[in-house]
């Protein structure tokens, strides 16, 4: 008898051993590791902070805003400069005696141009909560409103960091974009779409010419050398071409009636919601270049749209172009994008001249195209 109890009494806890292993672990799984607990308070930390930082920087720049429209309207209005001067001036040092650094005289006058260049507080309250006061300091001294607004909301929407911002300003990022050569009712309406609903458009993503001397080409290259330039600064490239763009393929196969055709660059644009393809011409544009293009399209559009994306856009990137060929073929009806690209930094001021003959060329042919739609409906 004492054998068969004992023989009970040592199966008991192998019986139970598996259940109470099971509990252990179903225990530890609920209970988070110190490693993991640390991680998920440091992301809340961390998290409050931004949160913190956002609130403060907004309520900075809105009382700037406050501080500089009541000087502009209080004492700037005078018709006597030298007067006002002489105010702004004692306010600063009574203001920077009592809170600091952030009251010079010279910040006083930013506080002024912000409420100049910002005039509808509503505006500049959507951007303080993505932009800082040195990121609104850089763009209030931009002498176009269109261009201000373009920075404002490109920086809003991108969430570029003071020194992106600055480099794209000095790329003259603004003038190298297809908006730029619009009417400037068609830019304020591009513009407003940007700030009311975030949609961007591709004449605000595409550019012309794009600065590509990162890319250390010698003065004679192929287009498989310009291919392989890029794909090694792709980083670079992408940060070039703007935010959003994602690298999908190079040499991307298309089996048509049997032949093989190859696409030299195939990128996404999540903004958009669209593929981009990009063909490399390292010669002038040729009109057999539009067919190819649009057979390329074509293929995406059945074969790698998925469903809910727009239609493929095309970007043909080559050294030149004649106005006369691309006025004629009407590339964008195609959805195709025509640019230059610049392997070697011009100088500011040839750029600038490049950039504005290249603007007043493309709003001369808007004004021609819309004359003669009003023509033919008359």
């Amino acid at each position: 008898m004492a054998t068969k109890k004992s023989a009970v009494g040592t199966s008991e806890p192998k019986a139970r051993k598996p259940a109470l292993v099971a509990a252990k672990r179903k225990v530890s799984a609920a209970t988070p590791s110190p490693a993991g607990l640390l991680a998920e308070i440091r992301t809340l930390i961390l998290q409050a902070r931004q949160t913190v930082a956002q609130g403060v920087n907004s309520a900075l720049v809105l009382l700037y805003w406050q501080i500089g429209h009541r000087i502009r309207t209080d004492v700037l209005k005078a018709k006597r400069a030298d007067y006002g001067q002489q105010i702004v001036h004692a306010l600063s040092g009574k203001l920077t005696a009592e809170f600091g650094r952030g009251f010079t005289m010279s910040n006083l006058f930013n506080m002024v141009r912000c409420a100049e260049a910002f005039p509808d507080a509503k505006i500049l309250h959507a951007l303080s909560a993505n932009l800082s006061w040195t990121h609104l300091r850089r763009i209030i001294y931009l002498d176009d409103p269109l261009q201000r607004d373009f920075y404002a909301e490109m920086c809003r929407l991108e969430r570029w960091s003071t020194r992106t911002l600055h480099e794209r300003i000095q790329s003259m990022l603004y003038e190298r974009t297809a908006l730029s050569k619009k009417p400037d009712k068609l830019i304020a309406a591009e513009l407003k779409k940007l700030r009311d609903d975030g949609r961007l458009s591709p004449d605000l993503v595409f550019r012309d010419p794009y600065l590509l001397d990162f890319l250390g080409l010698k003065d004679t290259y192929s287009e498989q050398d310009l291919e392989a330039a890029i794909l090694r600064e792709i980083e670079a490239f992408m940060l070039e071409i703007g935010a959003g763009f994602c690298f999908v393929a190079r040499q991307k196969r298309m089996q048509i009636d049997g032949r093989d055709y190859y696409l030299d660059l195939l990128f996404y644009h999540r903004k958009l919601r669209r593929l981009v393809a990009v063909e490399l011409k390292v010669g002038d544009f040729e009109a057999a270049d539009k067919g190819q293009m649009e057979l390329y399209l074509s293929w995406l559009a059945r074969h790698e749209c998925e469903p809910g994306e727009a239609e493929p856009l095309g970007m043909i990137l080559c050294a030149g172009k004649s106005d006369e060929h691309v006025e004629l073929m009407d590339l964008q009806k195609s959805g195709i994008h025509l640019a230059s690209y610049l392997t070697r930094l011009l100088p500011r001021r040839q750029l600038v001249k490049k950039l504005h003959e290249a603007v007043r060329l493309a709003r001369q042919r808007l004004r021609a195209g819309q004359n003669g739609s009003i023509e033919g409906s008359a």
